[in-house]
């Protein structure tokens, strides 16, 4: 039987994911000055305007205004006419201390919300990531890679890629359809723009045995991609989640991670648990696994753990459980512990998915 399953990238540039990087990096900049940080910041942006909002609790000094300028330019963001300005753009500032009545829950150890977490790993990929969700990330992240190093000199910073899958009895078989679209300086022809990101960045990414003379290629349907990041489009922080995690293939809590320090569940529970899920696979206890926990604000052990190996687990799913239960501490401060969460490790985190990426505790791979 075949199945076709689609999902979605977009570059560092994308407005939303500007916003996440700028939230991210706070936290960072909190944590590098003081590991016991409280941070919770959404930011926005529209137009030529960054604006800042949220809680903070920390010894750190920051000089927000800097940091962001900072952030706008590495992305590359340079014209306010076609996207934004890092030098004239208007950075407004609240932040907040955090709420009294949370601290009382999270100073004990307790979760610092209640809320559900989720995490997956299926043995498709060699990260054990699903294969739309992985292909679309490289492709995403080789568009700024083309642009930053002059590949493709006339690119700017917004983008977004699909990519569709084809399975075969539960199996990745082909890739169907790539869809880019890629923000570009004006004056550039259509047909040059899918040539070079053909060569370029398809061509470069995705293995020829994945595509044949059927894979469908589209590059900026629209025919015109000029005017992009907040000029274009608002961006706002924790607005791509999906991107974030699986692309769609397994579920999502509905908590978004950019912008929280670690005691935010909604972050290190996801985190843990995408470990867990990946070890699990690993293993070869299961050819792919879903994971979920619930918690309640104040509460330090989960409320439940579900998992769902899909008719692949090698052990029951209640054997599992029961295995987590006995190998890992779900508390906050467990969780915080065992992956090291206290570091400034989350702009590494923000773009092209947090998960699948070599170098972030929650992806190690354990014998259990």
């Amino acid at each position: 039987m075949k199945q076709y399953f689609t999902s979605e990238s977009v570059t560092e540039g994308h407005p939303d994911k500007l916003c996440d990087l700028i939230s991210d990096s706070i936290l960072d900049e909190c944590l590098k000055q003081d590991k016991e940080s409280r941070v919770a910041v959404e930011t926005f942006a529209a137009g030529n305007t960054i604006t800042i909002a949220g809680q903070i609790t920390s010894v750190a000094e920051l000089n927000v205004e800097n940091l962001v300028r900072k952030v706008i330019k590495e992305i590359g963001y340079d014209n306010e006419k076609l996207d934004m300005d890092y030098r004239t753009c208007k950075i407004d500032v609240n932040i907040t201390k955090q709420s009294p009545d949370i601290a009382m829950g999270v100073d004990t150890g307790g979760a610092g919300d209640q809320g559900i977490m989720f995490g997956y790993a299926s043995n498709e990929t060699e990260n054990y990531m699903p294969l739309a969700i992985d292909t679309a990330h490289k492709l995403a992240k080789r568009l700024a890679e083309v642009r930053k190093e002059k590949i493709i000199p006339y690119l700017r910073p917004d983008g977004k890629v699909q990519v569709t899958v084809e399975y075969e009895n539960d199996k990745p078989k082909r890739i169907e359809t790539i869809l880019i679209s890629t923000q570009h300086n004006d004056g550039i022809s259509q047909e040059q723009i899918k040539e070079d990101i053909k060569e370029n960045v398809i061509n470069y990414i995705v293995p020829k045995t994945m595509i044949d003379e059927n894979t469908k290629i589209y590059v900026n349907p629209t025919g015109r991609f000029v005017i992009g990041g907040p000029l274009g489009d608002t961006g706002l922080t924790g607005r791509k989640i999906i991107v974030d995690t699986y692309g769609g293939y397994a579920r999502h809590g509905g908590g978004a991670f950019s912008g929280k320090d670690a005691s935010k569940v909604d972050r290190s529970a996801a985190y843990m648990l995408r470990h867990i899920a990946k070890n699990i696979v690993a293993n070869g206890y299961a050819d792919k696994c879903e994971i979920q926990v619930s918690y309640a604000i104040g509460m330090k052990e989960p409320l439940s753990i579900y998992i769902n190996t899909f008719g692949t687990g090698k052990k029951s799913d209640e054997e599992l459980v029961n295995l987590i239960k006995e190998k890992f501490d779900l508390t906050p401060n467990g969780i915080i512990e065992y992956l090291n969460l206290k570091e400034p490790i989350y702009t590494k985190t923000t773009n092209y998915g947090h998960f699948g990426k070599d170098g972030l505790p929650w992806e190690q791979i354990i014998n259990f």
